[in-house]
């Protein structure tokens, strides 16, 4: 079944150039959006390699299931974030202390599809064997994050600990991906523990810590070797271990994207997104605004905004709270607040989210389920743009966006239906990013 109606403006990310990201509707390039980024930035691309980008250059990003590139790629945004690692690839460097350990450089082709990731093997010696990383950073929440590939070792602790009170780690088989232990909680001075494993090609995954940190202005990331037991303490046989590349610790409740550095912090500058469409493309009395993609769920305010470019006074938006709760569809008249409809937010996932507006009749659709129908509400006046940030450059989105709509009539609630339902079980899975067995 087709939809009843075409989309004004269509933004599915596929074409882009220095500052722009191109949406193939309207063809005259009304509907294309602003882009900007002080600073390179890594991506995955179409053959699942992590890759840079130059400066001003946005980022399709394609999505990976089990290593393999599933799916068609979508815009990431990402806020300011800085890797304090100073060499993030050249684990042979004073800087990564190795503990009855040692580093056999460029052994194994990388994420990055270059033979220039190292390996970390074990000495002869009866004990721990490991390779650690200090670095300076305030009492905040941090996320550590490092690729490995199993080799003649194939489990492995990641350690995050402030050097004095307390740690946070998880013990891993990286053959089947089960975690053998997770100390959890709260440990010492460490709270709001969770990790992260995402596989890449060839056997790479990456392996992400987050935690907040209490005291002391230090902390460390830590690689050790476990044995076949899965023991930390054991004799090693001078030639056993694994494979290690891209390792990250950045300020932050969430990981994001590879940063590398060779030899000093590297910043990666926060993007912007905006100004698709002008007055002639929006409806002010009735359309709908679709969006299709994946929020994380960080603790920050997000906002997409169709809007007239005077912030709070008229705007229809999807606004993901900061307290993680909710998303919430949102329209203002006039300075006055017209719709708030609030659905619950899940911790990290996608949604296909329609927002109909017309006057006494708006609703709000998500994955398929209409939320709410408004019988009263007014419409704003003077539409001219959609925007990732709340005009004034805050609230900015972060996060993956899949495709955005936009209608100039508001559609029928079969076509709303349609239009947020996945069109197949594979098409769900993928989306979800699950493991199809």
């Amino acid at each position: 079944m087709a939809l009843t109606e075409n989309p004004k403006l269509a933004m599915i990310p596929s074409g882009y150039g220095d500052y722009k990201v191109y949406s193939v509707l309207p063809s005259d390039g009304t509907g294309d959006f602003d882009f900007v980024r002080s600073s390179g930035a890594t991506r995955v691309n179409k053959s699942g390699l992590i890759e840079t980008v130059g400066f001003d250059v946005p980022r399709l990003n394609y999505p990976m299931i089990d290593g393999v590139v599933s799916g068609c790629p979508s815009l990431l945004l990402e806020p300011e974030r800085t890797n304090l690692i100073q060499y993030s690839e050249d684990f042979i460097q004073g800087v990564w202390i190795k503990t009855r350990s040692f580093i056999s450089s460029n052994s194994s082709i990388s994420p990055d599809g270059t033979l220039n990731a190292d390996k970390l093997i074990e000495d002869t010696s009866t004990n721990t064997h490991s390779t650690q990383n200090n670095v300076t950073i305030g009492n905040v929440g941090m996320t550590i994050s490092v690729f490995v590939k199993a080799d003649t070792r194939s489990r492995v602790r990641f350690q995050v600990s402030d050097l004095t009170t307390g740690d946070y780690r998880v013990d891993l088989n990286l053959n089947n991906l089960s975690i053998i232990e997770n100390n959890g909680g709260s440990r010492g001075s460490w709270t709001n523990t969770s990790y992260k494993i995402e596989s890449f090609t060839n056997n790479w995954h990456k392996v992400s810590l987050t935690a907040t940190k209490g005291g002391g202005s230090e902390a460390s990331l830590s690689i050790s070797l476990l044995d076949n037991s899965g023991n930390s303490t054991y004799t090693g046989d001078g030639t056993s271990g694994i494979y290690i590349w891209g390792a990250q610790v950045e300020p932050g409740s969430y990981p994001t994207s590879y940063i590398p550095t060779n030899g000093g912090t590297v910043t990666r500058s926060a993007e912007t997104c905006n100004g698709a469409g002008d007055a002639n493309t929006f409806n002010d009395s009735e359309g709908v605004l679709f969006w299709d993609g994946y929020i994380p769920n960080d603790g920050n305010e997000k906002i997409i905004f169709l809007s007239t470019g005077t912030n709070n006074q008229n705007n229809i938006r999807f606004f993901a709270r900061a307290d993680g709760l909710s998303i919430r569809f949102q329209i203002i008249a006039s300075n006055q607040t017209e719709v708030i409809e609030e659905l619950p937010l899940s911790s990290d996932n996608y949604y296909k989210l329609a927002f109909k507006y017309k006057t006494n009749n708006s609703s709000g659709w998500a994955n398929g389920f209409k939320l709410f129908t408004d019988l009263q509400c007014e419409m704003p006046i003077g539409l001219s743009e959609i925007l990732f940030d709340n005009d004034l450059g805050g609230t900015p989105f972060y996060g993956n966006t899949k495709q955005i709509q936009y209608f100039d009539t508001a559609l029928t609630d079969e076509d709303l239906e349609e239009l947020t339902s996945w069109t197949s079980f594979n098409e769900m899975a993928t989306s979800q990013l699950y493991t199809i067995q």
